[in-house]
């Protein structure tokens, strides 16, 4: 862990430890100075020949004996400080993952480290929280979607056994039984995709394969295929965009975002409004903002928009939305591509706004 070199805790130490050996050596220099100039006096008053008695050599030798008793001491203490900081941080290491312990105390010494750890431990509880609520999120969908698979296929047992079994049928019957066991079959295959949809984004690793595609005809062949779904609901689809707008990116994904933009747009409308697609070119970048009238986003839902398994109607049936992947994939994808999508809802209009490099 790299602290500011203002507080390098090692520095600190380094020169504590270097002043106290130049304090020690000072005073001992001193004080063998003065002891030897005393020694000298009185031995000059009353010992003749003390030369043979005392030698300055003696005094010196003590002197660095001492030092050396000194030194040894403050290596010591500073060896015995830096085990102690060890030994604290390894305990305050095991308490990052305790969740009984709300926050990890150290030395003042350690203040910076504290931080670090204080903050790498909530950023652990919080994954972990996110992990969870986002693993009880997709349970709950996958039982939502396993509950509903008994609806449509009971449907589709029904009718089939009717158009078995009834000798005397109408042609007009015949076709109705068909078009509703089709039409759940058709919901039956949604749902199984749903599955599917999770196995994927789970167990594998988004991969990109660019080519340059054109931007306009991409779009347009996108609000072509979504007529039967707008007609539905009486929604009219304007689409804003130059000719030939060219854009690098991978082909299918980025479909696949735009498909899944327009189909929630077609989802969360009002009945008789219109889709906006609006293409902007900047320097760099394309703008593509999608706007529809619907139910405005309250702000807290509007922040998680693009968890995985987050659904905005929150309802226990599947039958007006898919598991929640949907965004959580398409920002997965924008990212990929170095590009930002957001979301803003305000005055019952929703928009997204998808930002991606031309290059």
């Amino acid at each position: 862990m790299k602290l500011n070199k203002k507080n390098n805790l090692l520095t600190n130490l380094f020169k504590s430890y270097i002043i106290q050996c130049v304090i020690w050596t000072v005073i001992i220099v001193v004080v063998a100075t003065i002891l030897g100039s005393v020694l000298q006096k009185v031995l000059d008053k009353y010992v003749p020949n003390y030369y043979l008695v005392y030698r300055s050599l003696y005094l010196g030798m003590a002197a660095i004996v001492v030092l050396v008793i000194c030194i040894i001491n403050i290596t010591y203490k500073l060896l015995k400080k830096v085990v102690a900081y060890v030994d604290e941080l390894q305990h305050a290491m095991s308490q990052i993952f305790d969740k009984d312990i709300n926050y990890v105390e150290l030395s003042p010494e350690l203040g910076d480290i504290a931080i670090k750890l204080n903050h790498l431990k909530q950023e652990s509880e919080d994954n972990a929280r996110l992990a969870k609520e986002n693993e009880q999120r997709k349970n709950d969908l996958i039982m939502y979607l396993a509950h509903d698979l008994k609806t449509p296929l009971s449907s589709v047992i029904g009718y089939l056994t009717l158009l078995r079994d009834e000798t005397q049928i109408s042609k007009e019957l015949q076709t109705k039984y068909l078009s509703i066991a089709l039409d759940k079959a058709e919901r039956l295959e949604d749902l199984i995709n749903e599955f599917f949809e999770i196995t994927r984004f789970n167990l594998s690793n988004i991969t990109l394969q660019y080519s340059k595609i054109n931007l306009t005809r991409l779009l347009e062949q996108l609000v072509y295929e979504f007529k039967p779904l707008l007609k539905e609901k009486n929604l009219t689809c304007n689409l804003k965009i130059k000719e030939d707008i060219t854009l690098q990116c991978d082909a299918n994904k980025i479909q696949r975002v735009f498909d899944n933009l327009l189909r929630n747009a077609v989802i969360y409308s009002f009945n008789d409004t219109e889709i906006l697609i609006n293409v902007e070119v900047q320097e760099k970048d394309a703008m593509i903002i999608f706007q529809n009238h619907g139910n405005t986003i309250p702000e807290e839902k509007l922040e998680r928009i693009f968890e995985q398994f987050y659904r905005l109607d929150g309802a226990r049936s599947t039958s007006s939305g898919g598991a929640g992947l949907g965004l959580a994939i398409a920002k997965q994808i924008i990212e990929l591509h170095k590009g930002t999508i957001l979301a803003e809802s305000e005055d019952e209009k929703i928009i997204f706004t998808v930002t991606l490099p031309l290059s």
